[in-house]
């Protein structure tokens, strides 16, 4: 499969009267209704809503986590609407994912964690990989924390791991569930500036569900959702 490089005004992701149901009938329930987004590359949008609205359930479709039932969602011009799983595995290679939890591996290095994600990419040899790894977290100001599991790192350098992780292998998209939730205002203000200056550098499209009122300035443009439905889209800048 090929994949696209960046032009300017292409869209990363383009959705299109996407719809999705929890369970079976009779017992079926809408959770997503007629959504329809574009993302392009270098832009930053934060996605907020109340609980329940629907965000992470859209974050998963994006993400190629869940399978789309009803309209189109397309990821690097590929369709994930019917895409087998050789196809998804792909279209996540470029892909960088953050969560609220770190979800790293406590048995592993911090520069161990970073490398794990670049195994996708087989044409990347080891020694390039612990290379890449080091490198990006000198960028996220843990060069002095390579060699630390993720016992002895804080709340929020565990963050900046999982930002290293999500943007060691230059992702097109990078796709945030409240990132910053479980940290204190000035270290979750440092996390999403440092996610902001990587992803501008790489070109990199960010996509962030957040509840944290504090950081919404840092958006290109503001997307609401409630009861499944994109209610209004604000541009910023």
């Amino acid at each position: 499969m090929q994949l696209f490089q960046s032009i300017p005004d292409q869209c990363v992701v383009t959705i299109d009267n996407l719809n999705y149901y929890f369970g079976q009938q009779p017992l079926r329930h809408q959770i997503l209704f007629n959504i329809t987004l574009k993302i392009r590359y270098g832009e930053i949008i934060i996605m907020t809503g109340p609980s329940g609205s629907g965000k992470t359930t859209l974050l998963s479709l994006i993400g190629g986590l869940r399978s789309p039932q009803e309209g189109s969602i397309k990821v690097l011009n590929q369709e994930l609407n019917g895409a087998n799983n050789d196809k998804l595995v792909k279209i996540r290679r470029h892909i960088g994912y953050i969560f609220q939890a770190h979800n790293l591996l406590e048995f592993l290095t911090a520069r161990q964690n970073v490398q794990i994600s670049l195994e996708l990419h087989k044409e990347i040899s080891a020694t390039e990989a612990r290379r890449k790894s080091e490198a990006i977290l000198q960028a996220v100001k843990l060069g002095d924390r390579v060699n630390y599991y993720p016992h002895n790192l804080s709340g929020g350098q565990k963050q900046r791991v999982a930002i290293a992780r999500a943007l060691v292998s230059h992702p097109k998209l990078i796709l945030a569930d409240e990132p910053t939730a479980a940290l204190d205002s000035k270290t979750g203000r440092d996390i999403v500036e440092l996610m902001r200056q990587l992803a501008k550098q790489q070109e990199c499209a960010i996509l962030m569900v957040t509840h944290d009122n504090r950081i919404l300035d840092i958006a290109d443009r503001i997307i609401q959702m409630e009861d499944g439905q994109l209610i209004s889209t604000n541009k910023i800048n």
